[in-house]
């Protein structure tokens, strides 16, 4: 409740300030909506070996991405993402996405992408978490079809942090074509994602339920 009456006081000055400051407001609601997954990540009881396979997908999304950092879009990173969410659940599949974005960053360079960078792999993890929790997530074109949307959705939020940072005016005009400008940068991220979900969504799955009957890492959901 206390996140949503802070956003909402944000979203008010944003109006009675004729949205000025809205950059600064817009990290102040996305630091919001971060906030209480890591809350909940510190206080929720995990095991030794939930938290060291959390570490040890992030460190895989973080190879999968700097490799790949000069060819615009291509990128590992969401697949190991989403088959964390998968994995862990919608929690912790935030978590593995947030911590994704900041790690990485920390080689490729930090900037006022990296909430926003945060905020949309978090959501990603969050919402893999959901399927999870699902008879879908046993679909494998039901997944492909969501890894791919995810490509878009994910260079959609990026487009949202671009337009307000660096568009001038602000229209709807201008907004279309910041979405516009990236398309060939989002296909890019969204065929990576198809590809490697198609070629490595069941293997992966697989072998993750072969090293929890072993460690027993993965959490109840």
């Amino acid at each position: 409740m206390l996140v949503f009456i802070l956003i909402a006081v944000f979203l008010m000055l944003m109006m009675l300030l004729r949205n000025k400051h809205y950059l600064l407001f817009s990290f102040m609601i996305l630091l919001c909506s971060i906030l209480p997954a890591y809350w909940r990540f510190e206080t929720q009881p995990l095991t030794t070996q939930t938290m060291m396979f959390v570490a040890i997908l992030v460190a895989l999304a973080v190879i999968g991405r700097v490799p790949f950092a000069s060819i615009p879009g291509v990128q590992a990173a969401s697949f190991v993402i989403i088959l964390g969410g998968i994995s862990l659940g919608p929690e912790l599949g935030f978590v593995t996405g947030a911590t994704t974005a900041l790690v990485s960053n920390m080689f490729l360079g930090q900037g006022p992408w990296t909430p926003w960078q945060m905020f949309a792999w978090g959501l990603m993890g969050l919402s893999a978490g959901f399927i999870g929790m699902t008879k879908l997530r046993k679909s494998l074109v039901f997944m492909i079809i969501f890894a791919g949307l995810w490509g878009f959705f994910f260079g959609w939020i990026m487009d949202l942090w671009y337009a307000l940072a660096y568009v001038s005016p602000i229209t709807p005009k201008s907004f279309i074509l910041a979405f516009v400008s990236s398309f060939l940068f989002d296909l890019s991220h969204a065929i990576s994602n198809v590809v490697l979900i198609g070629l490595l969504y069941r293997s992966w799955g697989k072998l993750f339920m072969r090293l929890d009957r072993k460690y027993n890492f993965l959490p109840t959901k």
